[in-house]
This record gives C-alpha cells, structure tokens and sequence, in this order.
C-alpha cells in the first residue's frame, strides 16, 4: 500500500510541475495499481494472458526513448523482465500461436521508430526472434513507424501487423504485413496490404483489431475513429465501413481498447486525451447497423493525457475478476483498474 502510493505522489507531482497537462477530473476512477515508473517515457501497453494461469499474466508497455526497450509488469505493477535495449519503441501489441520452428510461440510486436523497423520479441521472456527487426514503409520518404496492432486470422490462424506511421498518404497510411517463420527460428514480414484514409490532420498512431468480428479501427488524431475488415484478402479490403467519434473529442482522440462481453457484443474505449476520459461506443454497433456507433459514455479516469490503453476480460483474480483496463499516464506509469469500476461508470451514464 505505501509502494503505491508513493508511485501515485510521483505521478501527482510530475503533472503538477507542467500546467500544460490536462487535469484529473474529481470525480475520476481509482487505479487499483501503478507500475512502477520507467526510466523515460512510457506509450502504450499490451496484455499477456497465461496459457495456464491467468493470475501471471503480465502487461508488456513500451518506454519511448532512444535508450527505451520493452518492460514486462506483473499484475502489482512491479517490473518482472526488459527487452533488449530498443531506439524509440513506440506501440506494441500482442498475438498467440505463430509458428515457428514447428513450434506455436506468442509474440510481442513493438514499432522502432528510430531504425524504421517492427521488431518481435517471444513471451513471456521478452527475447528477440526477428534477426533485428523487419524494415517497415520501404521505398517511402514518409516512414517513421508509430502504431501496431497484430490481427489473427480466424480461419488459417495466420497473422498479421498492421503499422502505422508518423505521416503518410491517404489511402496507403497504413502497411499490413504477414509474420512468418522465414527459417532458423526467425519470424518475417511480408507486405501484403496498403490501406487506409487519412483527414490530414494529425497523425494515425492508434490502432487496435479485433479478431473475433474481424475489424480493424484506428485513429486519425482530432478527425474520429475509422472502421476496416482485418482480412487483406477481403473483397472489402479498400472500403471504409464507418468514421465515428467525429466532433466528441477535446483533441485527440488515442489510445484504443476493445472489451468483449461476448463474441460479438461489448465496447470499444478510445482515449479522450486531453480531456483525461475514455470513450465508449457499442462493440457490435447500433442495433441493426453494424457501423453505427453512438457514444454510450465518458468515464474520467486518473491516467495523464492517455495514449495508449488495453483491455481483457479474462478473470484475472483479485481484484481482476472480471477483467482489467490498463492505460498509460503521463508520469512514465500505466495504471490498472479493475474492470469492474469501469462497467459501473458506464452503466451508470446508460441508464440515464
């Protein structure tokens, strides 16, 4: 208990010492934990669940730095293990099962901005498998990769990265590449879609998929949340299904988390950035339109200017019975609140 309130005083004092932050609302969710904080400054976080026992599962966040890496959190926030030292790694995200060496192996993605490259790391030991990483946009004067989402194809269980960048072209700002063991223990990347509408704006850094419906949502910062099909293969690969979150945001609008209450239904929660709130739209969409999205609610929480954020609803145990929601915060933390205390904001504002 003093340990994290100690983190709690850290993260209060370092947003006091910058009036530009954004404050916590009063009326803001509690974090049942705060990691503890990393040497720079953290971005964005990905949940492991255990094959075994979900109560080890881990949270994988990046430190964004050039002298930045991955950093393995257990589920009290203390550090448990780091990658290799990385140059700006900026969003990760997760998969299970890609093959290699015969073997299923679950993966961490992160995007390395400064070397322009994605890099794969096994789990949970946080070890490289990539032979340095898999060079990203080439050919492109626009580059610097940002964002990363994995998906998981349901039907041949094949995956995918679909990357982000700093500035690209509408229509092509997105790269979706195919990770493969190309031998020796090594995974690979081949591009195999180039998609994605861009307002101009801001930047896309935010994506997040999901598996079970097959989509894709990402982030065009300060225009709204635009909805894809997964599958590179679809016949609907190039076609924008829907723009939502137009006009809802103070900024930016970020960090993307996808809960799911079942295979279809839930929501999805995208960061409010400098309004210090979460988001939350119908998983499944309006009843009777797939891409509608109306906002369902807007939940303060005590995260910093949040850009990125994960989500599971798996029993973790403890407080986590029902799930945890993790977000990053300016102060080099990610907070973890149970999922719990999130349902009951939201329900609270969908019976008004």
């Amino acid at each position: 208990m003093k340990n994290k309130f100690i983190l709690l005083l850290v993260s209060v004092i370092l947003v006091s010492c910058d009036s530009k932050l954004a404050p916590v609302r009063k009326d803001a969710i509690k974090p049942t934990a705060v990691t503890e904080p990393l040497p720079h400054d953290t971005d964005d976080p990905s949940i492991w669940i255990h094959p075994t026992d979900p109560s080890k599962s881990i949270i994988v966040g990046t430190d964004k730095d050039t002298d930045g890496g991955l950093y393995a959190f257990d589920l009290k926030g203390k550090i448990i293990t780091k990658s290799e030292t990385l140059k700006r790694p900026n969003n990760v995200d997760i998969a299970y099962g890609l093959i290699v060496n015969g073997k299923k192996i679950d993966v961490a993605v992160t995007t390395e901005r400064e070397t322009n490259k994605i890099r794969v790391f096994s789990l949970p030991n946080l070890k490289p498998i990539d032979n340095g990483g898999i060079s990203v946009f080439d050919g492109e004067t626009l580059r610097d990769p940002m964002g990363v989402a994995l998906y998981t194809r349901p039907s041949d269980n094949a995956i995918f990265a679909i990357v982000g960048r700093k500035s690209g072209t509408s229509g092509s700002y997105l790269w979706q590449y195919q990770l493969t063991d190309v031998g020796n223990g090594t995974v690979g990347g081949k591009v195999v879609r180039k998609f994605g509408a861009y307002s101009g704006k801001k930047e896309i850094e935010a994506i997040a998929v999901d598996n079970e419906l097959g989509m894709v949502y990402y982030c065009d910062e300060q225009f709204g949340i635009r909805k894809y099909v997964a599958d590179p293969e679809s016949k609907q690969k190039d076609v924008e299904l829907a723009i939502f979150g137009k006009g809802e945001f103070k900024a930016d609008n970020e960090g993307i988390a996808i809960y799911k209450k079942t295979a279809t239904t839930g929501y999805i929660l995208v960061s409010n950035q400098q309004a210090n709130t979460f988001m939350v739209y119908p998983r499944e969409g309006a009843k009777g339109d797939p891409n509608k999205y109306p906002l369902l609610a807007e939940i303060p929480t005590s995260t910093i200017e949040c850009d990125g954020a994960d989500v599971t609803n798996v029993n973790l145990g403890g407080a986590f019975k029902n799930g945890l929601f993790v977000a990053m915060s300016n102060g080099m933390t990610f907070h973890y609140y149970s999922w719990d205390s999130v349902q009951k904001r939201i329900d609270a504002q969908v019976k008004k």
